[in-house]
């Protein structure tokens, strides 16, 4: 379908000359749409994270609250009670540097899920590229992350245990997340638009899959004749890889469930967003 974007002018005889984008993530005409409508962007990512916040007693520090109180948790559960080893590492460090990924995935995914359907008013009544919506998401979920990273750094002063020169490698480990984030919120948020049960089915696996990741535990006390199947979850490279990057523990980079992760993005990022594009036209009918 053929969206109508723009009138360049009339001519004497009150002839219209209109421009047409069809959705279509092939088409260099598309994204060239979505950078026109960057102001929107930003007025969408500073919507939800004023939303996010309003009417609440202490703001921007649920960010810090909740990850705290999910690390003495786990720390409590997994470090104290099961005795699960922790690689020389703080358990409490160690269970961090779980949650940051885990969290940010958790967060960002279930909002951009949920992003079309969230913003049924403007997708029904006006025209504007709608992948803005998932990515927005995106950004709003850096925002927790950024102030849960600060407070890593606060805990590894705390437990004498600051990230060596691995750190050097995060950043390709965060622009995995957020592209492994994009990859699986653009399926779901059409699916979610066409198939309204997901809607209740995403918040029963996200549990799950805080269980089905190594986000309270190290990927080592997985047995060896079970640790490949568990590494073709793609969670699991992800955050092994952040781990490898901020805790500088010794132990050997994650390849193979690194790689999984890696590959999985790759495979489902580029065809998800061309998936999201071309079911654009068909929003406004199942809102």
């Amino acid at each position: 379908m053929a969206y109508l974007i723009a009138e360049e002018g009339r001519s004497t005889d009150d002839k219209q000359t209109v421009i047409e984008i069809t959705a279509d993530a092939q088409n260099p005409a598309y994204w060239r749409d979505v950078w026109e409508h960057r102001e929107l962007f930003q007025l969408l990512v500073w919507r939800d994270l004023v939303v996010r916040y309003k009417q609440t007693l202490i703001g921007f520090s649920w960010s810090v609250i909740r990850p705290l109180t999910m690390m003495i948790v786990f720390t409590i559960v997994f470090g104290g009670f099961a005795k699960l080893p922790s690689n020389d590492t703080p358990y409490a460090l160690l269970v961090f540097t779980g949650l940051l990924p885990w969290m940010f995935f958790a967060t960002t995914f279930s909002e951009a899920a949920n992003s079309v359907i969230a913003n049924t008013p403007i997708v029904s009544k006006v025209y504007f590229p709608k992948i803005i919506l998932p990515f927005s998401s995106i950004i709003v979920g850096t925002v927790d992350f950024v102030i849960s990273f600060c407070l890593y750094f606060l805990l590894a002063v705390y437990f004498k245990h600051p990230p060596g020169w691995n750190v050097m490698f995060l950043p390709v480990c965060i622009i995995l997340l957020c592209l492994f984030v994009m990859a699986c919120g653009t399926w779901v948020a059409v699916l979610n638009v066409r198939y309204r049960d997901f809607r209740y089915l995403l918040p029963v696996v996200l549990q799950l899959g805080a269980y089905m990741s190594p986000v309270g535990y190290a990927s080592s006390v997985v047995p060896g004749k079970w640790g490949i199947i568990f590494a073709l979850n793609p969670m699991v490279g992800i955050i092994d890889g952040f781990r490898w990057s901020l805790l500088d523990a010794g132990t050997p980079f994650p390849t193979f469930s690194f790689a999984v992760a890696v590959g999985f993005t790759v495979v489902c990022l580029i065809p998800g967003v061309r998936y999201f594009t071309r079911s654009e036209s068909r929003f406004c009918d199942d809102l």
